[in-house]
């Protein structure tokens, strides 16, 4: 797997509370906050994913179970 280097800068007190989390936790750094970034991307994209399917036409739950029988699927 490639690696690149992330430099950002950040609060003092939130580093320092990471690295006492990692610390007493036995977790690496670099491991945490990756781990933290794709949770955060994924939240985001169910997020995006619950927007779209607000968008998207509904049907009584009647007419489903009637389609779904109709179609032999139950």
């Amino acid at each position: 797997m490639a690696v690149a280097q992330l430099a950002t800068k950040i609060d003092l007190r939130v580093k320092r509370l990471l690295e006492a989390i990692c610390e007493s936790r036995g977790f690496k750094m670099n491991r945490f906050i990756e781990d933290a970034i794709l949770e955060k991307i994924e939240e985001m994209e169910d997020i995006a994913d619950i927007k779209k399917i607000r968008k998207e036409r509904t049907i009584a739950l009647s007419q489903a179970l009637s389609e779904l029988k109709k179609h032999g699927k139950i």
